[in-house]
Parts: C-alpha cells; structure tokens; sequence
C-alpha cells in the first residue's frame, strides 16, 4: 500500500504530533508498506529519508503552547506536486484544520483521505470562524480518528460528525527494558520524584508541583525531585533553590534518558494544567513500570482508568498533588500494587496494536474507493480553492 501522512508541525521541533507520526510511518514501512511524509523543516534538516521537507515554519500561538506552521502559495505548489506525484492509496492527514499543510493537503486532493485529530479544545472563536469553510471541505474525509475521548469531543464540537478513537502509540518494550541510572535510583530513605516536560509552559505544570515541594519534604525529608525539560522557569527555580539537592533540573534529555529516568525513579508527576488530549507521556511511564501521579484532566483520567493505573490529585492544586504524592511514597505496597497494573495496562498501546487498528481503519476506506489519491485540479486558481473548500461547483 502507498500511504502519503502530513504532518501540520515542523519536524525541526519536536513534539507529540512529530513523534505519532513518525513512529506510525516506521511501524507502517516495517509492515511492507510505502510511505512518505510531508512535513514542514527548513531545506538541509537532518531528516528520516521517508520525510519530503515542506519549507520553513513560522511560530503562532496554539492551544495554550506555540506550534510551528507552515503556508503561502510556495507551500501550497509543494503540496499539490508532492500530491500528484505520490499517486498514494491513501493519504492520512494529521490536524486538519489547522492553517498548515494538512488543511493545504486537505484543499488539493481527491480520493481516499484518513484525518486524525489529536488536539482537545473548549469552543475556539478562529474554528468558528473558519467553519463555514472548513466544514464542507471535511466531506472529503473518508474517516475520522481521534486519539482520545477528549479529542474526539472536539471533533464533534467544532467539526460536526463522528471519529474512531484509536490511541498513540508508544514503544512499550523500549521503555519496559529501559535500565536504571544510578544517580536517579530511589531508596526507601531517599525516594525519587521525577517532572518532564517544557519548563517555561504553564500548562506543563511545573509551578503547580514547585508549590507542592515543601509539603511533600515536611512529611518525606529525604524524597528528591528530578526536573526534567527545556527552558529557564527563573521564578520556579529561585523558589526550589531553598531546597538544596533535594531539587536537581537536569536540564533536556534524550529520549533514552527519558526511558531511564522513568525506570529509575519511585513516582513520575504529571501536574498539568490543561490542553492535554491523551497524555503519551503518561503511558511512556507507565510502560517502565513508574507510579504514576497525575492531576485530574479527563484524558489523564482516561489512562489512568479513573485511578486504577496511577494516582489522581486535583488539577492545578499544589495541596492536593502533595497529600497524593505523600500517600503513594508512604505506602510502598499500595503504590507496587497499581504500578504493575498500569505496566499490563500499558500492553494495549504499543504500535504493534495501534498500527493494526489505523490499517483497519485504511482498509474499510479503500474497499469504498474508486480511485487513489490524485491532485484536484479546482485548487489550481485561488477562486478554484475557495470553491473546493466550500463545495460551490467547479473552477
């Protein structure tokens, strides 16, 4: 099978869209199948040879973090040619309506198209806005997926129609082989405590765990926080700084130290804010065997099973993310309990399982399709475009 996948986000940041994808293209070309992505990345990025290079990214503010687009008529020319010349069984678009390549994608094709919808979001005045013109172009979508409950919510609500929730995926063995780093081990004594995430988005949560600190080390003297993420956070640094080595900001880490500190460390806290619409991050822990500790967002609630596979405290509340906290390093056999339940849970998104679910998805369109993917020759003109998108009839 020809699969074309665009991603809307440059591959020259990483992000959790960047990594659905790309790790869906690997499992999908380890299957046998073609793929090629399309992606936003300045020409001369070091990229997977499966990824074509769209242009440069311009940042703009997005459901509460920056996301870096790409658009113009450039890119447009791109993404018709790249359309035209992958005569692609089917092409999966990745958030669609954002003013990025997907949409453009979206606008200049014809045939078997897949859309996934990754984002949880309240009502957005600019979806509505767009609507009238967003909405008709959907039809062209054969299928919808959303990753989660929530981002199948805001389908629903800003798009109209129905999705399949099929979750990200994550290299559960990757990380279920992950070995510990001595400096990370916890003791009895000296529990380990780990936060990832951007350091400078509050969302991430970083000041609502700062806040919990001293409650936990009143009742926990010798737990040791480890922060993990990119940025300075200078208010949350100087405020931690009180603590002494009881706090340590590791700075970025790789993706294998990632899997490290994850199998090194008693509890990984998750205490965002909001704009979470699964929580891959969340499984990725839970994959390495570590209690998870999570505020109460209804994705994070959806992973976790309500509490059967992690701890849940209040969202945005720094007492109750230090009485959970405390609970769970104070009862040792409780924490083991729901720790290895959420391993097993774990099982059920690795992308081994994930892939076999979009292939059914890819499947049920193309028993329906009359022909692959082609350029639609109405998005040629910039009246042509409007025309397509809106249904209005032919250029």
């Amino acid at each position: 099978m020809r699969v074309g996948i665009v991603c809307p986000f440059s591959f020259d940041v990483p992000g959790g869209v960047q990594f659905h994808v790309r790790d869906l293209a690997e499992e999908l070309r380890r299957r046998g199948h073609r793929v090629s992505v399309l992606a936003p990345a300045e020409e001369g990025t070091d990229l997977p040879d499966y990824v074509v290079p769209a242009g440069r990214a311009l940042a703009i503010p997005y459901n509460g973090s920056v996301a870096r687009l790409s658009f113009g008529p450039v890119v447009g020319a791109r993404v018709r040619r790249w359309v035209d010349e992958g005569a692609f069984d089917v092409l999966h678009l990745h958030e669609p309506y954002n003013p990025s390549l997907s949409m453009r994608a979206l606008w200049a094709a014809q045939g078997p198209v897949v859309a996934t919808f990754h984002s949880a979001m309240e009502r957005s005045r600019a979806l509505q806005a767009i609507s009238p013109v967003v909405v008709p172009m959907f039809e062209k979508i054969a299928a919808r997926i959303a990753v989660s409950e929530e981002a199948r919510r805001t389908v629903v609500q800003h798009v109209g129609g129905d999705a399949v929730v099929i979750p990200n995926g994550v290299y559960v063995d990757t990380f279920a082989a992950a070995r510990p780093d001595p400096r990370w081990v916890g003791t009895p004594e000296r529990p380990t405590v780990a936060f990832l995430g951007r350091l400078d988005e509050p969302r991430k949560g970083l000041p609502v765990l700062a806040a919990a600190v001293g409650p936990v080390l009143a009742e926990v003297p010798g737990a040791r926080f480890l922060i993990a993420g990119r940025g300075e956070a200078a208010e949350e640094r100087a405020l931690l700084a009180r603590y002494g080595d009881a706090v340590e900001f590791l700075g970025g880490i790789t993706d294998a130290e990632k899997a490290s500190l994850f199998a090194s460390v008693d509890a990984y806290v998750a205490p965002q804010t909001g704009g979470e619409s699964f929580g891959i991050v969340l499984v990725e822990a839970l994959s390495a065997g570590t209690l998870v500790v999570a505020a109460d967002l209804p994705a994070f609630q959806a992973v976790l099973d309500g509490g059967r596979y992690g701890r849940l405290f209040g969202r945005g509340d720094p007492a109750s993310l230090a009485a959970t906290l405390v609970a769970a390093l104070t009862d040792p056999a409780g924490s083991d309990a729901v720790r290895q339940a959420g391993a097993r849970a774990a099982r059920s998104y690795d992308w081994s399982v994930v892939t076999g679910q979009v292939l059914a998805v890819y499947e049920t369109v193309l028993a329906t399709a009359a022909a692959p993917v082609r350029e639609d020759p109405r998005t040629r003109t910039a009246m042509g475009l409007l025309r397509a998108a809106t249904g209005s009839g032919e250029a």
